[in-house]
């Protein structure tokens, strides 16, 4: 039977790549770029009637100790993330590095160069070396799958975890690929016990250590993960070295400047370890190489030879951002000497990003507001991070840090006589990732300051994949659940109420007496429970949809667009007064009791 062909995300390349290299188990945390890959996982399992475990974890540590100990089972596993939650996983990754793998096991780390959804364009690469486990640096989609394959042969050939990392215009794109036969692969777990390598002292450590250091060699130089050459040139004193997404990049604008066949061309399919002999080779051929990676210059820092290369490191390529097409072009073009007619691309007027129409969010921000005018606002990594539009988030670090950066606000002002009140915000998905522990914390440490968990029964950002307290997972089937009350009560909070923030009046109300309860009291826990309206899942609850109409009591006066922050809510200051886009509104009346005018009325 012919094999098909079908246009995929890269992402789903991946994920198909997972599924025809027989992975029989598939963890992940969502987060952008890395989100598609596991429902991908699924969907394709369910196409070829394969079996096998697919589940979204609580957090990527989480994540990849649960594939990681398939993989010491015997299986084959595989855990996804975006490059910032590699941060959460690096306490297991390093161990793992040590004590390797049996079953092959692929972590796929997605980075996000510019960043376009990230708190950083921090590069995975460089967390592959200080764990010391092999990564693989895709170009395209159809090369994301065939890597995929590519990584469990290593792993398995090695005994070790390896690092697969696509980028933003890597799981993104788009492109033909072609469906392969799934492999039928052994799917009984078959554990053999061994704790002196499973379970090492430190003393065995310094010997895994070691056995580490010799699988690297090895893999520095095994031929099926080596640099090729993209266009057969020979002779010359200059040549490129260019990795991941650059790589095509690269062989484009090579083309079109006309040098195809003049300026040899290498793509590094394995930026680290470097193999040993290209590097010789490359060393030993070219008097000036350029070397063209994201983001950071692995590869450069090792050939060495600093005066011959030109990389991120000698300052010759950008040390921040992308390096889109426009920019290869320029930096080839001068570094063959030849004219570039590159077009600038000019960068096109932007709009802020901003809230939902009917997000219940922007309801508790306001609420929050009028309750605490002079609080401080820490706050976390979610869609809710654009509380800071509307002056109701001052702080965002990672995830779950709203809570211990609450308590750190405290402990810094508690000796002055005025101490400004603390409301900290948690998204629901982020509380479970990792608002637990600094919640136990400021229990013990009796901590005043209110913290308003924004449940909207999803994990919106990223696509409205299930929390914890959804009770279904990746496939939709039936999962146990957590209670949230009842694991912020377990946590020891003394006050714990919820509310619907459309209910402005009683939502404000609550975070006042929540506000009186934790001054000597510790931490008081309110949560902002109302579905998030992108969620096709969510149910219709009581609350219906009203529609508003601007009377002309409204004088233009600007509150609700400044303060709330509506995008159905636009100032027609020639006018001078509001008007309502209907096509926007999604029927939430909130905006009926913001107007301090009582000129937004609801349609009877």
């Amino acid at each position: 039977m012919k094999n098909k062909i079908r246009l995929l995300l890269g992402n789903e390349a991946i994920a198909r790549g997972l599924v025809e290299a027989g992975c029989a188990v598939a963890t992940a945390y969502p987060g952008t770029p890395s989100s598609e890959i596991l429902p991908a996982v699924a969907k394709f399992k369910a196409e070829e009637g394969m079996s096998g475990h697919v589940q979204w974890a609580v957090n990527e540590k989480v994540a990849f100790e649960i594939a990681y100990t398939a993989s010491i089972a015997g299986l084959r596993s595989s855990v996804s993330m975006k490059q910032v939650g590699l941060n959460v996983a690096s306490d297991p990754l390093m161990s793992a590095a040590y004590m390797g793998a049996k079953g092959g096991f692929l972590v796929i780390s997605a980075d996000d160069p510019g960043p376009h959804s990230s708190q950083t364009e921090q590069d995975s690469r460089l967390m592959a070396m200080m764990a010391k486990v092999p990564v693989l640096d895709p170009a395209s989609a159809r090369q994301a799958k065939q890597m995929v394959r590519i990584g469990f042969r290593m792993s398995e050939k090695f005994s070790i975890p390896v690092l697969l990392r696509p980028t933003t215009r890597v799981c993104h794109s788009r492109q033909d690929v072609v469906l392969e036969k799934p492999q039928l692969v052994e799917l009984k777990a078959d554990y053999q016990k061994d704790p002196f390598r499973w379970a090492a002292t430190p003393k065995f450590r310094f010997k895994l250590h070691g056995e580490l250091e010799t699988k690297l060699a090895q893999i520095a130089a095994w031929e099926a993960s080596g640099p090729i050459q993209l266009n057969q040139v020979s002779g010359g004193s200059r040549a490129v070295l260019a990795s991941g997404v650059s790589a095509a990049h690269a062989a484009e604008i090579i083309k079109s400047l006309g040098l195809w066949d003049k300026l040899p061309l290498f793509q590094v399919l394995q930026p680290y370890p470097l193999h040993m002999d290209f590097v010789r080779s490359i060393l030993d051929n070219y008097e000036s190489i350029c070397v063209l990676e994201e983001t950071v210059g692995v590869i450069e820092m090792q050939l060495g030879a600093a005066n011959r290369v030109k990389g991120k490191l000698s300052g010759y390529v950008p040390g921040v951002g992308e390096l889109l097409p426009e920019k290869i072009e320029e930096i080839l073009s001068d570094f063959a000497g030849v004219r570039s007619e590159a077009v600038t691309v000019g960068k096109a007027p932007g709009r802020r990003p901003t809230l939902c129409a009917g997000c219940p969010h922007r309801a508790a921000f306001f609420a929050i507001k009028k309750a605490a005018p002079r609080g401080i606002y820490p706050s976390d990594i979610g869609c809710y991070t654009l509380g800071l539009n509307l002056g109701a988030v001052d702080t965002v670090l990672c995830m779950g840090a709203a809570v211990s950066q609450a308590a750190g606000f405290h402990h810094a002002f508690k000796e002055q006589e005025k101490h400004p009140p603390i409301v900290a915000t948690i998204g629901d998905s982020t509380f479970f990732h990792s608002g637990v522990a600094p919640l136990i914390d400021a229990v013990v440490q009796r901590v005043p300051f209110v913290l308003v968990i924004l449940d909207n029964s999803t994990t919106a950002m990223t696509g409205n994949q299930p929390t914890a307290a959804s009770g279904f997972g990746v496939n939709g089937e039936i999962l146990g659940k957590v209670d949230l009350e009842g694991l912020v009560k377990g946590c020891g909070v003394g006050f714990c109420r919820q509310e619907d923030p459309y209910s402005i009046k009683d939502f404000t109300s609550l975070i006042k007496e929540a506000l009186e309860f934790c001054k000597e009291n510790g931490p008081a826990v309110v949560i902002s429970r109302h579905p998030c309206l992108l969620d096709l899942r969510r149910k219709g609850g009581s609350w219906e949809y009203r529609q508003v109409k601007v009377t002309e009591t409204c004088d233009g006066c600007g509150f609700c667009v400044s303060q709330f922050e509506c995008p159905a809510l636009v100032l027609d200051e020639d006018a001078e007064q509001v008007s309502l886009d209907q096509g926007l509104c999604s029927g939430c009346g909130v905006c009926v009791e913001v107007c301090p005018k009582k000129a937004l009325e609801v349609v009877l």
